[in-house]
């Protein structure tokens, strides 16, 4: 997708060297930044310079590029692997990347084992672009037949960032909004704010901007009284693990969203990659959910009347903070789930059906 103009992907390699765009500075400065060491891609998916599953399973692969070009060591790529792993814990992709990976690597000569990689995790990062390309067609679908009953602007809310910038290109949840948007759809899109690190104002909005979507940023707790009033025609959110039952765990609040919906008779989407299916876990309580730096909530960044980045303290001192990262919503809340083999209903039955 673009930025000024010019078409970037998150992420790519480029002279022994790993470029990302760097998220956290975003939407006020843009910057490439260069990840020379597995370190550097542990640091870079623990502090957010890049997130969203899809984007974290490519940079962890890439990661093991790095590390393999940094020491060519068995003991080396194992312990990397699994530092890798650890880095953040709730998106399965990050595992899913890795795990491919060394599945690849398993065996192979010190020789070629660079060459190896990097061919895979270039594959990975390739086999995302192709998946989100397709849930976007998929889900265009969809925004095509409200269109066709509405005869007017679809309005479309999304939660966080499920955009181009938390996958390789194209996003997911943006992905058929994309599409709608080359095909003439007319569209508006409701952007949650998505506290504590505003990914939806910071990231989406500013995504939807270069595209010239139409879209309007709100408070996380306006959604409700927007499909009240009839305002949203449906919602479209990511994922960072759906279980194979169709229970979705995404970013915090995304929960609350799909009860709103479902008592205003309002469609909820959700839109993954089959990286993104955790086959494995069958209860949703077994989903590690990440709890992360209280200051992400008791303290906001942004620009002050001097054009400089600031970061202010906006509660008590003495308060404490909770920061959880994630929530789950049951199946039952989930209209369908749209992937790249097509859309299926959010449960065990839709899903081998379409990943046997």
């Amino acid at each position: 997708m673009k930025i000024n103009g010019q078409s970037y992907r998150t992420i790519w390699f480029e002279n022994n060297v790993v470029k990302i765009i760097d998220q956290t500075k975003l939407p006020h400065q843009f910057i490439i930044k260069d990840l020379k060491t597995v370190k550097d891609s542990i640091n870079a998916i623990k502090t957010m310079e890049v997130r969203g599953a899809p984007l974290i399973g490519a940079t962890a692969a890439y990661g093991l590029v790095l590390s393999i070009n940094e020491k060519n060591d068995l003991s080396f790529l194992k312990q990397s692997s699994e530092e890798l792993i650890n880095s953040r814990p709730t998106a399965i992709n990050l595992k899913w990347a890795v795990d491919r990976m060394m599945k690849k690597l398993s065996g192979v000569n010190n020789k070629d084992i660079f060459n190896i990689a990097l061919k895979e995790a270039q594959a990975i990062a390739e086999e995302d672009v192709e998946f989100c390309k397709n849930i976007g067609l998929n889900g265009l679908k969809i925004i095509e037949e409200i269109a066709n009953k509405k005869k007017d602007t679809v309005n479309i809310l999304t939660h966080c960032n499920a955009g181009w910038l938390a996958t390789i290109d194209w996003g997911t949840a943006t992905s058929p909004i994309y599409h709608a948007h080359q095909k003439g759809v007319k569209v508006h899109v409701w952007v949650d704010e998505t506290r504590p690190r505003n990914q939806g104002a910071n990231l989406t909005s500013y995504e939807l901007n270069e595209e010239g979507i139409p879209n309007t940023i709100i408070a996380d707790n306006t959604g409700g009284i927007l499909m009240q009033r009839g305002e949203v025609d449906m919602c479209i959110v990511g994922t960072d693990r759906t279980l194979s039952n169709g229970d979705v765990c995404n970013k915090i609040g995304t929960y609350l969203k799909a009860l709103a919906a479902k008592d205003n008779n309002v469609p909820f989407y959700v839109a993954l990659p089959s990286s993104t299916i955790d086959w494995n876990i069958k209860d949703h309580k077994d989903i590690p959910i990440e709890e992360r730096n209280s200051e992400e909530l008791s303290y906001v960044e942004g620009l002050d009347k001097n054009n400089k980045l600031q970061k202010i303290l906006i509660y008590p001192h003495k308060s404490k903070v909770m920061n959880l990262a994630f929530d789950v919503t049951p199946a039952k809340y989930v209209t369908a789930l749209i992937t790249e083999k097509g859309v299926c209903e959010a449960s065990e039955q839709g899903l081998e059906g379409l990943f046997k």
